[in-house]
């Protein structure tokens, strides 16, 4: 049986945006049961490692940061598993929408919920035919065998950006504006050309099966 190219990659995405929500979540736990001075907060705004990433910005509606943390801990770990086990279902991007904006709001950051947001657009499709891949046979072509290396790429970037960038960092001493602009910026090119990617393998897939369905049947 041929694998969902786009399930694929809802899925281990969506299980990165829980993750690394998580870690914002432990950052505020951590605080304690401190008032933020505002909606915005930092999830790690004493630690070393996070330094790079400006000590984790994140926004939250909750007046207490142990609360906060708490919440976020518990959304990300929803997030995590409805991506891994439920969101090819009939409401699963659904869901998936709803739990990414209230971790939005109780402190998950910015980049896990836009991943969590992204990666329910593209669950959203995973059931459509997708025919521009096989009206355009070169381009379907090249993009569902692209899809394994560009899905790992994507993978690696985001990967890189975290934990990877704060570890080389703190470890190394890699300061470097610049190398989180430009990894950020591979990392979201590279998610949104991997559903692209598992559009096209879904779609030219689900036509060679027709194929062979009805060559069996003729």
């Amino acid at each position: 049986m041929e694998k969902n190219g786009t399930r694929v990659v809802a899925s281990v995405f969506g299980v990165l945006a829980g993750l690394a929500g998580l870690e914002h979540g432990i950052g505020e736990i951590l605080q304690g049961t401190v008032r933020p001075a505002g909606v915005m907060i930092l999830s790690w705004p004493d630690s070393r490692l996070f330094d790079i990433l400006g000590g984790e910005p994140a926004m939250t509606l909750v007046p207490n940061l142990l609360v906060s943390g708490l919440l976020t801990v518990l959304v990300s770990l929803g997030c995590a598993l409805w991506a891994l086990g439920f969101l090819h279902r009939r409401h699963g991007a659904l869901v998936l929408f709803g739990l990414s904006a209230v971790l939005l709001l109780v402190g998950g950051g910015f980049g896990p919920p836009l991943l969590g947001l992204t990666v329910g657009l593209a669950a959203a499709r995973i059931r459509s035919p997708h025919t521009w891949a096989t009206r355009r046979p070169r381009l379907g072509r090249l993009l569902q065998v692209a899809w394994p290396w560009v899905f790992a790429g994507g993978l690696a970037a985001w990967l890189l950006l975290l934990p990877g960038i704060p570890l080389l960092a703190y470890g190394l001493g890699v300061q470097s504006a610049t190398l989180v602009a430009v990894v950020i910026l591979s990392a979201m090119s590279l998610l949104a050309l991997s559903i692209f990617c598992g559009f096209a393998h879904d779609a030219r897939a689900g036509a060679a099966a027709a194929a062979r369905t009805a060559s069996r049947h003729s």
